[in-house]
């Protein structure tokens, strides 16, 4: 993302603004804590009177070149969901502009306040200016190329916020390609080309490979492709200086699923270009750490392919051995998520050292059922996880909800010929088989599962104004870095 950001601790002066495209305002919640000094202070309170204290304001500015100015009269202690979701309008409030350049000003702020509210705002603008795919004759990208900002500064100049909207940016631009662009194969040769530019190493096990190695869960769902370009992409990050603990993300990456014989309706079929989410969050937060060169190892487990329908997909009773040996009997071909992640988890868990397994994934409907689309679903086998990884939500602005992992559930994926059933047939609290289901997986590696009910909101999500949301980089970010699990 070619943004430039200029800061400047002091409010802008008339000159100054009066240069700038539009302008983005926000303002401490007491009018009389507005400082005297901020430009058109008078017409903008008495619009936010007028209005009886929108959210969101926008006023034209006649008596500065008709300048256009969104504004917002926010409470710094706002939950962070709720300042993300002000930015984002205030943003979008000048879209149909395309600005090349914007202006955000915070007024009547603490420092400390002036950081959160700064970095909201920041984080908005980036997520809006980001170059995504759009096919249509008459689209027209943004132009925004820079960002200056008022009243706060930072000495890394928000290096964080920057690397985490390139991570989230990534994600949205792989899911948003749809099937035709994006297959397994495609997919691979876009992942070269990333380890080439930020010195990844990459490996790929092809079916072959997958093969030689037992890998049948993943090869039930794959073999109905007419193309052979499925397999499980390894990509690794080595700091030059490096701690001890070590970090797997693994993530889902069927780059379409028509739920294979128990094929979908339309109604349910339509979007699932976007059934690879999870591998394109799970890429997206390689990036964002790589990007702020983190001093721990990070791999990168992707596991790509199609869910198709083809003489030799896998049918309901299919009994098939996964890399670890256990047997698995088929239940739904459209439960292919499970199945692909089984395989990649059990590989990924033997990684030496391994101190956190997180994986990412649009796993089940039951979890959208459960929640919306507003949060994601968290399950971990380390329940004294749990507490922190939901601040880690609450302060991020990408919330998540825990569900339980007890062990009674087993119940309902008992199978009278294989280990385990892949999933049951009431479809009742699937998102809760699904974790117990992938668990078998994970062994005792500390592990924390992501059910991405919030990867496509309606209208946008927090920040993020576009309907794939790339949920869970910023999160992720939050988790490894901020969160008490940063000791692990």
């Amino acid at each position: 993302m070619n943004i430039r950001l200029r800061q400047s601790p002091e409010l802008p002066g008339k000159a100054d603004l009066e240069a700038r495209a539009c302008i983005v305002l926000a303002l401490a919640d007491k009018p009389a804590r507005w400082p005297r000094s901020l430009p058109w202070r008078a017409s903008i309170l008495h619009h936010y009177q007028l209005l009886n204290k929108p959210e969101v304001g926008t006023l034209t500015l006649p008596q500065a070149r008709g300048i256009p100015l969104s504004y917002t009269v926010l409470a710094a202690d706002s939950p962070p969901f709720v300042r993300l979701e002000r930015a984002r309008r205030l943003v979008a409030a000048h879209h149909a502009r395309r600005p090349g350049d914007m202006a955000l000003v915070l007024a009547g702020y603490s420092p400390a306040e002036g950081l959160m509210v700064a970095e909201a705002l920041l984080s908005a603008a980036l997520a809006s200016a980001a170059p995504l795919p759009n096919f249509r004759k008459d689209h027209r990208p943004s132009r925004l190329t820079r960002l200056y900002l008022y009243g706060h500064s930072e000495p890394d100049g928000f290096r964080r916020s920057f690397c985490e909207a390139e991570g989230n940016a990534l994600a949205r631009r792989l899911a948003m390609l749809p099937g035709n662009q994006l297959s397994p194969a495609d997919y691979l040769s876009q992942l070269r080309e990333l380890a080439a530019v930020h010195d990844w190493q990459l490996k790929f096990m092809d079916e072959a490979a997958l093969a030689r190695r037992g890998a049948g869960a993943f090869l039930s769902v794959s073999a109905g492709s007419a193309h052979r370009d499925a397999g499980i992409a390894h990509l690794q990050y080595r700091p030059a200086r490096r701690r001890r603990r070590r970090v797997a993300l693994v993530g889902k990456g069927i780059c379409y699923d028509t739920g294979g014989v128990n094929l979908k309706p339309a109604r349910y079929m339509y979007g699932m270009h976007a059934d690879m989410q999870g591998s394109a969050v799970a890429l997206g937060t390689l990036l964002a750490l790589s990007r702020l060169q983190v001093d721990f190892p990070v791999d990168c487990w992707l596991a790509l392919a199609r869910n198709d329908i083809g003489p030799n997909a896998s049918v309901p009773n299919d009994v098939v051995t996964a890399v670890d040996g256990t047997t698995i009997e088929v239940v739904h071909t459209d439960a292919e998520g499970r199945m692909v992640l089984a395989d990649t988890l059990a590989l990924a868990r033997r990684t030496r050292g391994l101190a956190l397994l997180l994986d990412y994934a649009t796993l089940t409907g039951a979890c959208v059922q459960a929640l919306g689309s507003g949060y994601s679903g968290v399950f971990s086998n380390r329940a004294e996880w749990l507490p922190a990884l939901l601040a880690a939500g609450r302060n991020c602005g990408e919330r998540i909800w825990p569900f339980p992992m007890d062990a009674d559930y087993d119940r309902n994926l008992e199978s009278d010929i294989a280990d385990v059933k892949q999933c049951s047939l009431r479809g009742d609290a699937d998102h809760i088989l699904a974790a117990r289901f992938l668990s078998r997986f994970v062994g005792d590696v500390p592990w924390i599962h992501l059910d991405l009910s919030a990867s496509s909101c309606k209208g946008g999500l927090a920040h993020i104004p576009t309907e794939l949301t790339g949920f869970g980089v910023r999160l992720s970010l939050h988790v490894l870095l901020d969160s008490v699990l940063n000791d692990i």
